[in-house]
């Protein structure tokens, strides 16, 4: 008699314990998944179209940098990843033309230091921080989001990871910064060298001739003014002589 009471028991407490376990299940099957599992280079020898990409984080050592923090990271990462196509739509020696600490900064303007969906992506604040501390701008066009440079815009075409801790993004262009690649200022106009006359110093014509003129007149009084004084002299010179006489 005690044991069928008991089974009793056991069958009207089994619905309340299977709904006190239920959430606890679910709650963990809604965890993101560990971020050890995130591995950057994989994901895009995986794509199949990024060599070149992979190429210059190796070339810069910056993949070394990501996969680290993603190991460690509570805010993820998002990557714009251009396509082998992007790098040569580019003019010859836009790449090797840059210094090391130029191909860095140009590396991290593609990486994000937070993980975005491609919904958060359309309502996102802009400017979004880069890790080269330099801003991207989204637009939202229905469900195709933009990014742009202020150089060149492109379509975010394809989300080639999007879990947490990493998002991978595929774009058609490099995302040139407008830092790098803005327009230059035009040189200033070299100054006139010292050593030239100006214009005031210039005389006119009308000045030069006038002077012209004056010369001979000058010239004449001052031959007159000695014959006067010379004939001074050698008059007071045979009245002396006169008069020793």
């Amino acid at each position: 008699m005690a044991s069928n009471n008991l089974s009793l028991i056991l069958l009207t407490l089994t619905p309340f314990l299977f709904l006190l376990l239920a959430p606890q299940t679910q709650a963990t099957q809604a965890q993101p998944a560990a971020s050890g599992t995130a591995n950057l280079t994989a994901t895009l020898e995986l794509g199949g179209q990024y060599t070149t990409f992979i190429r210059l984080l190796n070339e810069t050592q910056q993949i070394i940098q990501i996969q680290s923090q993603l190991n460690t990271t509570t805010q993820g990462f998002t990557v714009f990843a251009p396509t082998d196509n992007a790098f040569q739509t580019l003019t010859s020696g836009a790449i090797n033309g840059l210094t090391v600490d130029q191909k860095v900064k140009l590396i991290l303007y593609h990486i994000t230091p937070k993980y975005y969906t491609l919904t958060d992506l359309l309502t996102v604040s802009n400017p979004v921080s880069t890790e080269a501390s330099w801003g991207l701008n989204f637009t939202g066009h229905g469900n195709q989001v933009n990014v742009s440079t202020g150089v060149v815009e492109t379509a975010l075409n394809n989300a080639v990871r999007e879990q947490f801790p990493l998002a991978v993004y595929e774009v058609d262009k490099v995302l040139l910064p407008l830092e790098l690649f803005g327009a230059k200022s035009p040189k200033s106009a070299p100054s006139p060298k010292s050593s030239k006359t100006s214009p005031a110093e210039i005389p006119s014509p009308a000045a030069t001739e006038a002077d012209a003129a004056q010369s001979p007149s000058h010239s004449k009084n001052g031959a007159a003014g000695m014959n006067v004084g010379l004939g001074m002299v050698i008059g007071l010179g045979l009245i002396c002589m006169g008069a020793m006489s």
